[in-house]
């Protein structure tokens, strides 16, 4: 999680005491963006469908620094009640079900008008790498409305563009780790597909310096990826080796794999398996962290360390290769 940062550097970020408004703040993402932002003397206001899920942040604020706000963002009343007072906003939401062109396409406009009529400094629209209005799947499709309605709306917000994001509690790099603890034999969906992640801290300080500098930032679109491109087959290998485990995959080809993700109750859904297959990688010639001023951190920072509680015997397991390599 980050850590906070020197009272001098809170005290010489622009956003201290203003009020920076989250939509979609209680989900895993916004909790890197809340800490981020409170770290820096932020007043905080997470609006979401289920602010309680928020809970473990208020010990990181001061009183009066976080505010949780039940809010559904396709009405209009409840995104007005949530920018009421607002200096900055973020809009994080995002899913992989439902009414996405109403909910990820229709919404992120409806709330760049509201807060450009409120007079807003600065709103950052979260988006997706694979952002695309001809996609088959209406995941980017969505994405690709909600960018271009922000804009029409509040022509100096910020698009972001993250590629699929890392972090010790996600839902992805956990996925494949519980599965290779368990299983000596594994299938892999789109093996040679390039992923460049990115690290959850990464994406929280990107949002926050294009609040800080909506005169530099603004009106921009930045793809947000890792410093290295990784295959899917590559990440499989790493995260075992990583728990010290011996397993063996099998590189699925893409016909078996597109009628695995159309199987109901399996963890990939055909849309996600549409969005894999490209790959997910920053654009060439687009900007990214490096023209935020932020040095992208690589997986294998954490990976080790992350991967010590699927691994036998835990840390204590962890001790004994170490001793073992040390009498070898």
């Amino acid at each position: 999680m980050p850590s906070a940062p020197s009272p001098a550097f809170t005290m010489a970020s622009p956003l201290a005491g203003q009020l920076v408004t989250i939509f979609g703040g209680t989900g895993y993402i916004g909790n890197y963006v809340a800490q981020a932002l409170l770290s820096r003397g932020a007043r905080v206001r997470l609006a979401s469908r289920a602010p309680s899920k928020a809970q473990s942040l208020k010990p990181l604020a001061n009183l009066g620094q976080l505010q949780l706000m039940p809010c559904d963002i396709t009405k209009e009343e409840h995104v007005a009640a949530a920018l009421d007072g607002a200096h900055y906003v973020v809009n994080l939401v995002g899913a992989f079900d439902g009414d996405l062109i109403k909910l990820t396409g229709e919404a992120p406009g409806t709330i760049a008008r509201l807060a450009a009529e409120r007079g807003v400094t600065a709103l950052v629209q979260i988006s997706a790498i694979g952002a695309d209005a001809a996609s088959p799947t209406a995941y980017a499709r969505g994405k690709a409305l909600g960018e271009a309605n922000a804009l029409a709306a509040f022509p100096r917000a910020t698009i972001l563009r993250p590629s699929i994001v890392f972090g010790k509690d996600d839902n992805f790099i956990n996925l494949f780790a519980g599965m290779i603890e368990l299983l000596p034999v594994l299938p892999v969906f789109g093996p040679q597909a390039k992923l460049q992640i990115v690290y959850a801290d990464d994406v929280a300080e990107a949002i926050a310096v294009a609040l800080e500098h909506p005169e530099t930032h603004g009106g921009k679109t930045y793809e947000l990826g890792g410093p290295e491109q990784i295959t899917m087959l590559d990440l499989h290998e790493r995260i075992a080796a990583a728990q010290a485990r011996k397993r063996t995959f099998i590189a699925m080809p893409d016909g078996l794999s597109a009628a695995f993700a159309a199987m109901p109750l399996t963890p990939m859904s055909r849309d996600q398996w549409t969005l894999l297959k490209p790959g997910s990688t920053v654009a060439s010639g687009a900007l990214g962290l490096a023209d935020m001023g932020i040095e992208a951190k690589p997986l294998g920072l954490f990976l080790d360390k992350w991967m010590l509680r699927y691994r036998k015997h835990g840390r204590f397991g962890a001790a004994n290769e170490r001793a073992k390599a040390c009498k070898g």
